[in-house]
C-alpha cells in the first residue's frame, strides 16, 4: 500500500499495514518484527503534519483497538484504548456524565497520536492532552507489556514519545464533570488584542483568535465554562440552529472559503481582497452548548501548519513581530494564523513544559508552496524561545530542539534503552534525538 497523511505533505510505502483487535495482537506483531529485522511505527488519523508514522516497515493502525475500558468515577479517570478516536470520546464519557476537561478544535484524531504529539486545545487554566493523562499501558520492542504511571519511567518520560518507545495500547486520563460552554464569536480590532493578549487569556477560561494577513482585525473566540446545573439555571443562549451552523460552518468556512483558496492559489493578486472578505464574512455570534460541539468546528479545506509555543509573558511582542512579519513578506497567504494559550504543565518534550504558553500557528493552503511562508515566520518564533508543536512542521534539528527542551536527552536515553535495536526509529526519530 501506499500510505499519505491527511495534508498529502507525507507519504510513505510500508512493507505491511497492520490493524491488531487486540493487545496481544500488538505483541504478536512486534515480536514478528524484530524477527523479521522490520521497523514498526503507529498511526492514528494521519493528521499530524510532520512524517511522524512514516515507514517502510509495519505501519500500525490501532482503529481496531478502540472504545472504553474503565471508568473510575472516584478517582475521576477513564481508560480507553488508545486507537479511540477523539470525534468517539463525548459518546462513550456521555452516559457516565463526564468529559475532557479541554479539547483542540478538530477531532479526528486519535487519543494516543494526539497524547503523543502534544497535542492542546487552549485555555490559560487547562493543558494539553498529554498533561491529562494518568497510566499508559506501552509494548516495547521486546514484547513486553509495561502498565506505568507516576514514577516509572516509561510514564515519567514517555507521554510525548512520538512513538519512539513503543506502541502504546492504553491510556488512563483525568476527567471531569461534563459542562456546557457558552460562546461569544466576534471581531476585534488586532492590534488592541495583541497589546492585552497575556491578560485577555487570563481573565477567560477559553480564548483563541484568528487574523487573516493584511488585514487589522481579528476573529476571536471566546468560551465559559457553566457546571449542568449552573447552565439549566443561567440564561444562556441556546445552540447554534441547525440552518445556521450549516451555513456559517458548512457553506462559508468551508465550501466558500475553498473556493476563495482554490481562486488564491491561481491567482495570486486576488488575496488581499479575498482575505478581506473572509475577515468580514466569519460568523459573529453567541450561543452555548455541551463542551465537545463548542471546541470542535468542521475543517474540510486542506492546509498545512507550522505551530510554536512561546512564554505566555512575551506574547504580546512575539505576536506584534509576528503580523508585522508576515505583512511585511507581501506573500499571498490566503489562510488565518491561529493563537491559543495552555497552562504550564510537568511533562518532559511538552511545549508547555514549565511555562504558561501561547500558541502561534501559521497555515497554508494544501496547494500552496508552505516552505516560503514557513521560512519568514519560523526565525522570529526560534529568537523566542518557541517550541514546535511535535505534529506540525519546522525545521528544527536535534541541537535546536534540545536548546528548548532540557529534558530530551532523558527521554533520548530510555528510547536507547527500551529499543536498543531501533524498532520504533524512522528519519524523524532519529531527527529528534540525534541518532
Amino acid at each position: 500500500m501506499r500510505w499519505r497523511n491527511w495534508s498529502g505533505t507525507q507519504h510513505a510505502t510500508p512493507a505491511a499495514f497492520e490493524q491488531p483487535t487486540t493487545e496481544d495482537g500488538v505483541v504478536d506483531l512486534v515480536l514478528r518484527a524484530a524477527r523479521e529485522g522490520l521497523r514498526v511505527k503507529a498511526v492514528g488519523a494521519g493528521h499530524s503534519f510532520t512524517p511522524v508514522a512514516v515507514t517502510v516497515g509495519i505501519l500500525v493502525n490501532l482503529d481496531h483497538l478502540s472504545g472504553l475500558v474503565s471508568v473510575d468515577r472516584d478517582a475521576m479517570e477513564v481508560t480507553f484504548l488508545a486507537g479511540t478516536r477523539l470525534r468517539d470520546v463525548p459518546a462513550l464519557l456521555r452516559p457516565h456524565g463526564l468529559a475532557l476537561a479541554n479539547q483542540g478544535d478538530v477531532d479526528p484524531q486519535s487519543l494516543a497520536g494526539a497524547v503523543s504529539t502534544g497535542t492542546h486545545g487552549t485555555g490559560i487554566g487547562l493543558t494539553g492532552f498529554a498533561g491529562m493523562v494518568r497510566r499508559l499501558r506501552t509494548v516495547t520492542a521486546d514484547g513486553s507489556v509495561h502498565d506505568v504511571g507516576p514514577g516509572d519511567p516509561l510514564y515519567d518520560l514517555g507521554r510525548v514519545s512520538l512513538g519512539a518507545l513503543g506502541v502504546t495500547t492504553r491510556i488512563t486520563m483525568a476527567v471531569v464533570d461534563s459542562f456546557v460552554l457558552s460562546a461569544v464569536e466576534c471581531a476585534e480590532p488586532l492590534a488592541e488584542l495583541v497589546a492585552d493578549f497575556p491578560a485577555r487569556a487570563a481573565a477567560v477560561d477559553h480564548l483563541e483568535y484568528y487574523w487573516f494577513p493584511g488585514t487589522n482585525r481579528a476573529h476571536v473566540k471566546t468560551n465559559t465554562r457553566h457546571s449542568l446545573q449552573d447552565a439549566a439555571s443561567a440564561d444562556l443562549p441556546g445552540p447554534v440552529p441547525r440552518w445556521r451552523a450549516f451555513v456559517d460552518d458548512e457553506l462559508v468556512s468551508n465550501a466558500a472559503f475553498a473556493a476563495m483558496c482554490s481562486l488564491m492559489h491561481h491567482v495570486p493578486r486576488t488575496t488581499g481582497a479575498m482575505n478581506r472578505l473572509a475577515a468580514a464574512s466569519l460568523a459573529q455570534r453567541e450561543y452555548s452548548d455541551t463542551a465537545h460541539d463548542v471546541f470542535v468546528s468542521p475543517r474540510r479545506v486542506r492546509f498545512n501548519e507550522m505551530e510554536y509555543a512561546v512564554p505566555l509573558a512575551d506574547a504580546t511582542e512575539v505576536l506584534a513581530e509576528v503580523h508585522r512579519t508576515v505583512d511585511a513578506s507581501r506573500l499571498p497567504v490566503g489562510f488565518p494564523l491561529e493563537v491559543r494559550c495552555t497552562a504550564a504543565d510537568d511533562v518532559p518534550l511538552s511545549t508547555a513544559n514549565g511555562r504558561e504558553s501561547c500558541y502561534i500557528a501559521v497555515h497554508r493552503y494544501h496547494r500552496d508552496d508552505y516552505r516560503e511562508l514557513f521560512a519568514v515566520v519560523e526565525p522570529v518564533l526560534v529568537a523566542a524561545g518557541g517550541r514546535p508543536h511535535w505534529g506540525k512542521l519546522h525545521t528544527l534539528d536535534h541541537d535546536g530542539l534540545a536548546a528548548v527542551h532540557p529534558d530530551l536527552a532523558d527521554v533520548a536515553e530510555l528510547r536507547a534503552q527500551v529499543d536498543p535495536s531501533g524498532m520504533f526509529r524512522n528519519p524523524m526519530v532519529d531527527r529528534v534525538f540525534g541518532i
